[in-house]
């Protein structure tokens, strides 16, 4: 009886930082073919402010103060419609990159092989991930950035009454939808599904959000909802930060609690292959 033979297929070594090194030309690569793309492009950077401009310039009413049917204490007192649609968009314009984009990246990575090809080369394969986190962050503010410049120029947006919660609640919201965004990424293996899923999760949130009854005409339990969402609390403590007064506690802890949860998980469930 002889004794069986057992092989162990070597391991690949990856040098130390040699995995990262040559991070600045797959970033510049795939921003490049993500340009390509007119509907990322369109969607990403210019849709906040092409929706700004179609609602302030073609329903009635938009840039008109709200002083009539607003009581005098009120935070919206004196405040454009338009004005109120603004934190909303904001937290779409992040929602729209985060859940609808970066899912359907992945899934199309993943589908063609990609991810798997990525895993046998030199280069770390996480950097294809941080790659697309920066081009798709970046973007957004790009695109966030257009939406406030031409609203203040079209509109005469008000100034925040909170500037330190509006961007903490921006930069949070951002967080928390970008966590739920890699977990849709982690797990989907296919466009379609991806596109499917990622519409599913998408709409109820800018209902929830409160795409069609912002700030004063929100139903309240529309808003008592949508505050445990993490484009809903965003977009909520947005409008706190720029209309009103205190500290949106509840809807800060609720998109740091999206993010601890969902960032962590969408690590350990994402796949590869």
């Amino acid at each position: 009886m002889t004794a069986a033979t057992v092989t162990t297929a070597p391991t690949r070594v990856r040098p130390s930082g040699a995995g990262w090194r040559g991070f600045g030309r797959l970033l510049r690569t795939e921003a490049t073919v993500w340009l390509r793309d007119s509907a990322s492009v369109f969607f990403g950077i210019l849709f906040p402010t092409v929706l700004l401009v179609g609602v302030g310039f073609g329903i009635p009413g938009m840039r008109e103060p709200m002083t009539d049917d607003v009581p005098p204490d009120s935070i919206w007192y004196g405040v454009t419609p338009i004005a109120t649609y603004l934190p909303t968009v904001l937290a779409m314009a992040v929602g729209t990159l985060a859940i609808l984009s970066l899912p359907v990246t992945f899934a199309t990575f993943r589908d063609k092989g990609v991810l798997r090809r990525l895993s046998t080369t030199p280069m770390r394969p996480q950097a294809i991930i941080v790659a697309h986190l920066v081009i798709n962050v970046a973007t957004t503010f790009v695109g966030v950035a257009l939406a406030l410049t031409v609203a203040q120029l079209a509109f005469g947006i008000v100034r925040p009454e909170q500037l330190g919660v509006v961007v903490g609640a921006f930069l949070l919201g951002m967080l928390s939808l970008f966590s739920l965004g890699m977990l849709l990424s982690a797990v989907v293996n296919k466009p379609s599904t991806a596109n499917a899923v990622a519409s599913l999760v998408y709409f109820p949130l800018l209902f929830l959000a409160g795409l069609w009854t912002p700030g004063p005409i929100m139903p309240d339990v529309v808003r008592q909802i949508g505050q445990f969402t993490p484009m809903g609390a965003a977009a909520q403590a947005m409008d706190t930060g720029w209309f009103g007064e205190g500290f949106p506690m509840l809807q800060f802890v609720v998109m740091a609690a999206w993010t601890v949860v969902l960032l962590p998980l969408s690590v350990r469930l994402f796949r590869w292959a």
